[in-house]
């Protein structure tokens, strides 16, 4: 019998376990959920075969090197900055390692190791990154054995609300992390542009804006991630004049969202401490210029003048401008921004999320050029098997699959890049309604 350990029963792990559980029984496997709480697991195999749940705290060394052990595959879904330790249990003792996250630093120094034990460790293979590595070189290695150029590439991806869900000015709640959400984009961005090299530091992150549109599902903005130069070698575009990642949202987000990043309400550097007797509008206006015949509304206006009525709007349905008391009074006012946010962003029980992802190519073929548009619509069923949880969880729960079955029979430090791992898996993917559509045109 085959033992698959799962360490963590947070959302995303709903799909992944549930996949696994359905044909661990005709497979001879038995799934084992682990989680800090006992509780939490046992809710997440209730009814399902072939799996136990255990209590799992990642400090204590003995029981967690214990439980590896008893394992053949290691799933993480556990916070990113656990993997490492994670990796190295699973490489001193001989276990495949799986994780939706970032291929780190601290495990690309196991690598030579992982391939003289010939195991497989397996990062990105989520939504982003996975999905969007996998799609984007499904095409990529397509265009290219059709003997085609790409010379500029796009990618977008967004955690949204599902369009019979968007019942605020904003058009947006918290279908994921929310710390993730208000920090986002700290930092610069960097990105390839007709051979020019661009930066776009953080406070002019939400000014710099691409239009996206999906076919039934309307119109979007993506602002550029962190890093798409990197992704040139990573895609094998080594030479690609245009490369950029970015992240979606509705149209008319970004411009109102960029308040609080030039008014400092994102900044997560320093701490607040605060009156028990602040409310929420003293908040947003401890971050405007004094003027003790002003109001709030006014000095925002004339801090930035691009800010209009429908923008005040919005930041007043918040509750940014009412005399209301703050969920917190220390920290810092990115976290005390958050609190507030968390209160007006919440899901209600009949909510239902969104995943779009779209990327878009321009290739020359055959003397002429195209424009190539892929694109993903996943919406989610209700306020736990969401699409978050689908497009992150399933990938995952597939490519073990496909591993313990001997379709995958890749060794080393791996990207799901490669055909072996992203033909099946996306085959399956698409079974299980995560599709792409391609669009292509002509253009001059």
């Amino acid at each position: 019998m085959k033992k698959i350990l799962i360490l963590g029963a947070g959302k995303s792990s709903i799909f992944l376990i549930e996949y696994l559980a359905n044909t661990a029984q005709s497979k001879n496997r038995e799934i084992i959920v682990a989680d800090l709480s006992k509780e939490e697991a046992l809710k997440r195999i209730k009814g399902l075969p072939q799996t136990r749940a255990v209590a799992f705290n990642s400090d204590d060394q003995e029981n967690r090197e214990k439980l590896i052990q008893t394992a053949d595959v290691v799933i993480s879904m556990l916070p990113a900055f656990l993997h490492p330790l994670i990796a190295k249990d699973c490489l001193q003792y001989g276990k495949h390692f799986f994780s939706a996250s970032y291929e780190s630093a601290e495990i690309r120094k196991m690598k030579t190791e992982i391939e003289q034990k010939e195991l497989l460790f397996l990062n990105e293979c989520g939504l982003d990154p996975g999905i969007d590595h996998m799609s984007a070189m499904q095409i990529i290695d397509r265009e290219k054995k059709l003997g085609n150029e790409i010379f500029s590439f796009k990618s977008f991806t967004g955690g949204l609300l599902a369009p019979e869900s968007e019942d605020n000015p904003w058009n947006y709640k918290f279908t994921w992390n929310p710390r993730n959400v208000v920090i986002a984009g700290q930092g610069v961005s960097r990105f390839i542009r007709n051979g020019k090299y661009k930066y776009i530091p953080y406070h002019m992150l939400f000014r710099r804006l691409e239009k996206i549109s999906f076919d039934g599902i309307g119109e979007f903005e993506g602002y550029p991630n962190r890093d798409s130069l990197s992704y040139r070698k990573v895609y094998g575009l080594d030479n690609i004049p245009t490369i950029l990642r970015g992240t979606l949202r509705r149209s008319g987000f970004c411009q109102s969202w960029d308040v609080f990043v030039q008014l400092g309400l994102t900044d997560d550097s320093f701490e607040m401490d605060l009156p028990s007797d602040f409310t929420q509008r003293m908040f947003i206006n401890s971050f405007l210029p004094y003027h003790p015949e002003k109001t709030v509304e006014t000095k925002i206006k004339e801090l930035l003048p691009w800010v209009d009525e429908n923008i005040l709007k919005k930041i007043a349905w918040l509750g940014l401008l009412e005399n209301k008391p703050l969920p917190k009074f220390k920290g810092s006012p990115a976290s005390i921004l958050q609190m507030i946010l968390e209160n007006k962003w919440e899901l209600n029980p009949d909510d239902k999320d969104m995943i779009v992802m779209q990327h878009q190519f321009e290739i020359k073929s055959a003397g002429k050029k195209k424009r190539l548009t892929s694109s993903m619509v996943s919406i989610g069923e209700n306020q736990n098997q969401t699409a978050m949880a689908k497009t992150v969880g399933l990938p995952l729960a597939i490519a073990v699959d496909l591993f313990l079955e001997g379709t995958i029979k890749t060794k080393g430090l791996m990207l799901p890049i490669h055909p072996e791992i992203y033909n099946p898996l996306l085959s399956e993917l698409e079974k299980q309604g995560i599709k792409f559509t391609e669009k292509e045109e002509l253009i001059d």
